[in-house]
């Protein structure tokens, strides 16, 4: 088992489900919040008693999502929290995100969940413009946004990171830019910026399909992209991740370097371990990759009325546990390649491809990358680490970095 596995935790409450949003999320439930919490204490409880016989790790990262996370309490993200730091080794570098609503945190809140050893907060943001957002049927305005930022920062944060949505339906280009701008101007550490997609199932996805609501236009979409792209670089933030910017990014070398670049979605996007604790959650450890319960009263009811003995659970599957795949040697080097293929200023590494899978990377995808490299959708460049240590890394171009699903696909088994 690796040393560092972070860990995600999935907190599925919402006042309100958003009409475009297609995660693991309830409205109405709230009244379930403290058996919900009872049952994550549990579930990393169990994961503790399954590592007493194995060496310690590190948690580099905690991740609270959602679902709206900011609707627990203060002193329930702390039992959470406690829970954590009983069970895992936390580094005096931790990096513990929770994501919020604009207008769903006070001070009193903010402050409680610093003290903790929260430190770093996603704002989901989406849009300053009024009818952009009531659109998007989010519940709060651009001065709740602000209100949000003065408060954080009064309780001692010092990273967040505020989330955006472009290429909504009759979204036009001059509403967007005004919307970075403002964004700008309060000085978040980072950016993320997503492309609306149309899921099915949603609400969005079924009134496009009936011609209720406009399809958002490609074009449009991609000078959105491009503007970010060019006011977020004058503006001092690094594009290290197709849809992610950081102030203060070491550029062109190995490994991003910035105490404000997600160290949590880095494990991700660097196919590192985490483990996924709650309904819906997912992980990938110990050569597993696996899933809980969806429905948050199955989850409760699982960790609260387990009776098997640890040993029938191997880690890091729990109780909780309904889906699980062992990985193979393609399946890891094939997620590798699309993981890691989103870093815009790592990519890549051929050396530590070799040293993962004890196989050369143009051995394994030669007729791949070659046309890749023909076509003028990646690039294979000669990079220097920190120890002057040379590599081979290959990367998407700039060209490439709105045609990626394109290039991931040839990754895909």
């Amino acid at each position: 088992m690796t040393p560092d596995t972070s860990i995600y935790i999935h907190v599925p409450f919402c006042v309100h489900r958003c009409a475009y949003c297609d995660f693991n999320t309830y409205a109405g439930q709230e009244d379930l919040i403290p058996s919900y919490v009872n049952a994550l204490i549990r579930e990393i409880e169990y994961v503790r008693r399954q590592l007493s016989n194995l060496p310690a790790f590190n948690v580099p990262t905690v991740f609270f999502g959602g679902g709206t996370p900011s609707l627990l309490s203060g002193s329930q993200l702390v039992s959470i929290m406690d829970a954590l730091r009983a069970a895992f080794a936390f580094p005096p570098n931790l990096e513990a995100t929770i994501e919020a609503n604009p207008g769903t945190t006070s001070l009193e809140f903010l402050h409680q969940i610093r003290e903790a050893g929260i430190n770093r907060i996603s704002f989901g943001v989406q849009s300053a413009n009024p009818e952009e957002l009531h659109m998007l049927e989010r519940a709060h305005d651009f001065f709740d946004v602000i209100r949000s930022i003065q408060w954080a920062r009064q309780a001692g944060f010092d990273n967040l990171s505020l989330d955006l949505i472009y290429g909504l339906p009759e979204q036009t280009l001059a509403s967007w830019k005004s919307t970075i701008q403002r964004i700008v101007d309060l000085h978040p550490e980072h950016i993320s910026a997503y492309a609306l997609t149309l899921e099915h199932g949603t609400p969005f996805g079924r009134w496009s399909q009936r011609g209720l609501l406009p399809l958002p236009d490609p074009d449009l979409a991609a000078d959105m992209y491009e503007f970010a792209e060019e006011f977020l670089a004058a503006n001092g933030y690094v594009h290290y991740e197709i849809s992610n910017w950081a102030l203060n990014v070491q550029r062109l070398t190995f490994n991003v370097q910035s105490k404000f670049a997600c160290k949590h979605n880095l494990q991700y996007w660097r196919s590192l371990p985490y483990l996924g604790l709650g309904a819906g959650a997912h992980g990938y450890a110990d050569g597993y990759r696996y899933s809980n319960f969806l429905r948050i009263k199955t989850y409760i009811e699982r960790l609260a009325n387990y009776q098997s003995p640890i040993t029938n659970y191997q880690f890091p599957l729990t109780p909780a546990t309904v889906n699980h795949h062992e990985q193979t040697l393609r399946d890891d080097m094939s997620e590798y390649m699309l993981n890691n293929l989103r870093l815009l200023i790592d990519g890549v590494s051929e050396s530590d491809f070799k040293s993962r899978f004890g196989h050369d990377l143009m051995e394994v995808y030669p007729k791949e990358i070659e046309e890749l490299l023909r076509f003028g959708l990646l690039e294979r460049v000669i990079v220097e680490d920190a120890t002057h240590f040379t590599f081979y890394v290959l990367r998407l171009t700039p060209s490439a970095r709105l045609l990626a699903n394109q290039v991931f696909m040839r990754f895909v088994d």
